[in-house]
């Protein structure tokens, strides 16, 4: 397995891999690799002949109030888990590598990115389509894979890939849970054996709500307060429950379809997302 630091070096290489007709598989993390990265790994492995995985911490997505120093780090063992799992490339650059002192440019999407996490952390997705912009430049996949935990950046990516044409097919992958119901993050570590029990109300309230919707379509607002209050009784601090249209991410109207049921709380000083994604 290889591991680059440098972009040159990275971009090189991949536009090797282009010219001599390999497929590259692209897999972006900030480490900290748990199953739920695996299973894009293991997606990537299936369809590519060169598998690629970026460990970056990427700074421009942490608002100054926000845990980038504090974030989980273990580039030991993610370049173990990469290798068992048929991971080919690591990238792995230091934050000047990615961004220049002086750097002045930024990729923004500007509708899908605006409620849900874009409404309470507004810098968040300028600087995810910002670095992946740039990883999409450095290592020339053919496709890449991202997971629908965060289903809304998933969004957010496929348009950017469609308004500025990028040559990458966007691969959403199934949210992965542990055993009790919890989606997997990286973050889960921080919480206490107690937090996470309570955490559990997150996934059984869209759970509830999902099937109160799906059985009455009138009972919608319904089902997201009675959602939210559930995860408020659990202790958690809710940051936004809502339910909108997968196309535009807007309030779902009489002709959507496809929708999403997303919420972000904090339990203890871990802020947490979840999502259920249904047809109405």
């Amino acid at each position: 397995m290889k591991i680059f630091n440098r972009g040159s070096e990275l971009q090189k290489y991949a536009l090797e891999l282009k010219r001599s007709g390999k497929t590259i598989g692209f897999v972006p993390t900030m480490g900290y690799l748990h199953d739920g990265h695996m299973s894009l790994i293991d997606i990537a492995r299936q369809k590519a002949d060169v598998v690629i995985v970026s460990i970056f911490v990427n700074p421009t997505q942490f608002a100054p109030n926000e845990d980038f120093d504090r974030y989980p780090r273990d580039f030991d063992g993610d370049i173990a888990k990469c290798a068992e799992h048929g991971a080919d490339v690591i990238y792995a650059p230091e934050a000047s590598e990615m961004y220049r002192s002086d750097a002045s440019t930024w990729v923004e999407e500007t509708v899908l990115s605006k409620p849900l996490c874009g409404a309470s952390r507004p810098v968040f997705y300028r600087g995810v389509t910002t670095v992946v912009s740039k990883l999409f430049l450095l290592a020339q996949p053919d496709f890449a894979v991202f997971g629908l935990k965060d289903a809304q950046q998933c969004f957010v990516i496929q348009r950017m890939v469609r308004d500025l044409n990028f040559p990458v097919e966007i691969i959403p992958a199934p949210l992965v849970r542990d055993a009790d119901g919890l989606a997997l993050s990286s973050r889960n570590r921080y919480l206490s054996a107690d937090e996470r029990t309570r955490a559990l109300s997150i996934h059984r309230s869209l759970e509830t709500a999902k099937k109160r919707i799906i059985a009455d379509r009138s009972c919608m607002d319904a089902a997201v307060k009675d959602a939210a209050d559930a995860i408020t009784a659990a202790g958690g601090r809710v940051d936004y429950v809502d339910i909108l249209d997968c196309d535009t991410m807007k309030y779902p109207g009489s002709g959507s379809c496809r929708v999403i049921l997303a919420a972000a709380a904090f339990f203890g000083t871990t802020r947490l997302i979840d999502n259920e994604i249904f047809d109405l």
